[in-house]
């Protein structure tokens, strides 16, 4: 029976060479159980039948009595390609010839391996295709490689090779092209040792127009070893017990999608993958940064974890594009190992921060929770960012036992260390705002503040709008020594700036403020809070010489005012307000509750009309200011001489209130 095999054997090798003399268009496919090698008239040329045993073609050796069948047709074959596809508890590969001796594939029922040999000169892609409830795809090799998602359903359920749905053990570059128009699903293991779902070990390129659905079942939705990119893809990932998206090196988004939803950590985090960062590089070559590049695009994140944060970067974040929605509701945790809180942050980034483009929205709900959270500088050039934070403030006990508190009388009992409070931007570094950014910040919470910086805060451009029940914007101090050589400074010499607080200053600085330019209104509480407050207890100084200033709740006591002040003789809640400087008219809202005296200060003497009627105009600040508006109707307002100092006739003139 075997000899009479080897006689059939002989007769299609026979007939196939024949035919490649007559028709270069077939192909001689031999099955070895489930791979089919599929070997082009063209390209076969001479095949040897060695010992009885075994038959090469085109490099490839088989057993014959591993050969399942052999068949000429007339399917074509591409260069490079290696198909697999799943139908239920099995799978099926297809190996082009050209590649054959370079693979060896496994298959146990729709478990899949696949060894590229370290021979191997040439990319390979492989495409994935059906469904399967209880299979995998595990790749290994040393040669870059393109593995395309081309309608694949794909559920871990016993891990054969790895836990994950797809684990690519080659630690070159490797394209994954979802392709245009299908939707692909992966689930891995519920045990296991995977680092993700779909795990790459290299360096990864996610690109073309279709949907990737992730589940992480032990760790992170995607985890790639190296750098990740995305290019017009959408990739959902619903759950995850790690983060949703984790990467080393640098992340960079130019265009897609990304929702992610259900981690246990964080939704995007890229680390350092060596001892130490190499910063960026010119086209990002052999670059190992930690960096987060966001340059278009579609983000949707929310994390419920503990001190989570929607999109975290061990370097610099660059945000230049794109159109990102983060939300965080988890608490804090105290960090047993850094003797510290941790609250979450919507944003977060041990480097720089720079914001030139796109539009933000972050919240975030939970106790100390944060919008931004860097440790280096921050910069905004451009785009818009929309922050909101309603948390409480998150404290430890010296044992690290955490609680909440909803009072800033009660977060002052706390060192730095044992406390976390919600706040729309806080940065240790400097903070530089300018050109065309826009910020939109509402905090409420102990301690809620608005813009903190560490170590100082300069605007010259933009437009910043800040609701905050502690200070509005605080350049405070920048270790924990609070030396007043490392007080932080203010300064805004353009732009426009609101800043408003319910429950402290408006504009504070433990260092001085200088006030240069720009249209500033300034909404502190009561005295002993003032709209713009600067250290004079530590011998620092509020000065003031250009801008347009509306000041609720007065200036710092000690301020060197070399542009001029005036006092209002009294103010009205809730009541339209028009001041004219020269040919400019400013025309404002008084809020509902603020400090006593109102302090305006223009490049010339203004005039003060309230209960004003307003049309027109460009809106700003949230629609509680318009500039180019016009007004009518509306009363005089005596203003007078102002020296510095929050003390005066409040709203209405004391007693009470209008």
């Amino acid at each position: 029976m075997k000899q009479l095999f080897r006689i059939l054997l002989l007769t299609i090798i026979v007939n196939y060479q024949l035919s490649i003399v007559n028709c270069l268009a077939q192909t001689l496919n031999v099955k070895v159980g489930s791979v089919t090698y599929q070997f082009p008239a063209s390209q076969t040329g001479e095949m040897t039948y060695a010992n009885g045993e075994t038959v090469t073609v085109m490099g490839k050796t088989f057993s014959l009595a591993d050969i399942t069948a052999m068949t000429v047709d007339d399917s074509k074959v591409s260069d490079g390609t290696i198909g697999v596809s799943y139908d239920g508890s099995t799978a099926s590969v297809t190996v082009a010839g050209n590649v054959a001796q370079y693979v060896t594939p496994t298959v146990s029922g729709a478990h899949v391996s696949i060894a590229q040999s370290d021979d191997l000169a040439e990319e390979i892609t492989y495409t994935l295709s059906g469904t399967s409830t209880d299979g995998e795809f595990y790749m290994s090799g040393s040669y870059k490689a393109t593995i395309e998602l081309s309608g694949l359903t794909l559920t871990n359920a016993t891990p054969v090779y790895s836990g994950a749905a797809v684990h690519i053990q080659n630690g070159k570059r490797i394209k994954v092209k979802i392709v245009t128009g299908t939707t692909n699903t992966l689930s891995d293991a519920s045990t296991g040792s995977q680092k993700g779902c779909l795990y790459i070990k290299g360096h990864a390129e996610f690109a073309q127009k279709g949907t990737l659905n992730v589940v992480g079942n032990v760790k992170h939705g995607i985890k790639t070893g190296e750098y990740m990119t995305l290019k017009n893809a959408t990739i959902n990932v619903t759950s995850a017990v790690g983060d949703g998206i984790n990467c080393a090196e640098y992340f960079l988004m130019e265009s897609g999608t990304i929702n992610i939803s259900g981690t246990q950590d964080d939704g995007i985090q890229c680390d350092i993958d060596g001892d130490a960062s190499t910063g960026e590089t010119t086209d990002h070559e052999d670059e190992d940064s930690g960096n987060i590049y966001i340059s278009g695009g579609t983000i949707n994140i929310t994390v419920t974890a503990d001190a989570a944060k929607g999109i975290k970067g061990e370097g610099d974040m660059k945000i230049s594009g794109g159109d990102i929605t983060v939300k965080t509701t988890g608490g804090g945790v105290w960090d047993s190992t850094k003797v510290k809180t941790k609250a979450s942050a919507c944003l977060g980034a041990d480097g720089n921060m720079t914001i030139s483009g796109g539009t933000l929205n972050l919240t975030s709900t939970g106790a100390g929770g944060k919008g931004i959270n860097g440790d280096g500088t921050f910069t905004a050039t451009g785009g818009t960012i929309i922050i909101k934070t309603s948390g409480n403030a998150v404290v430890a006990s010296s044992s690290g036992t955490l609680s909440t508190v909803s009072s800033s009388q009660q977060l002052d009992r706390y060192d730095s260390d044992y406390k976390s409070s919600p706040k729309g931007i806080k940065i240790d570094g400097a903070i530089v705002i300018s050109d065309n950014a826009v910020i939109f910040v509402t905090t409420t919470g102990a301690g809620g503040e608005g813009i903190e910086s560490k170590t100082s805060i300069d605007i010259t451009g933009g437009q910043v709008t800040v609701n905050a029940s502690d200070d509005a914007i605080n350049a405070s101090y920048n270790d924990d020594t609070k030396s007043l050589s490392n007080a932080g400074d203010l300064t805004i010499s353009g732009g426009y700036v609101y800043a408003c607080s319910t429950g402290n200053d408006g504009i504070d600085a433990n260092g001085n403020v200088y006030i240069k330019g720009g249209v500033i209104y300034a909404i502190g509480t009561t005295s002993p809070e003032v709209a713009i407050d600067a250290n004079s207890e530590e011998q620092k100084k509020l000065y003031v010489t250009g801008g347009t200033i509306i000041a609720i709740g007065g200036l710092e006591n000690g301020a060197q005012l070399t542009q001029s002040c005036y006092q209002a003789s009294s103010w009205s809640k809730n009541t339209w307000y028009a001041m004219t400087v020269g040919s400019e008219t400013f025309v404002f809202k008084t809020p509902s509750s603020g400090g006593n005296t109102l302090v305006v200060s223009g490049a010339s003497q203004p005039t003060l009309k309230s209960g004003v009627t307003v049309s027109g105009g460009t809106s700003i600040f949230d629609g509680v200011a318009y500039t180019g508006a016009t007004f009518t109707g509306g009363s005089n307002v005596t203003l007078s001489s102002y020296t510095g100092g929050g003390g005066g006739p409040g709203p209405g003139g004391w007693p009470g209130w209008h």
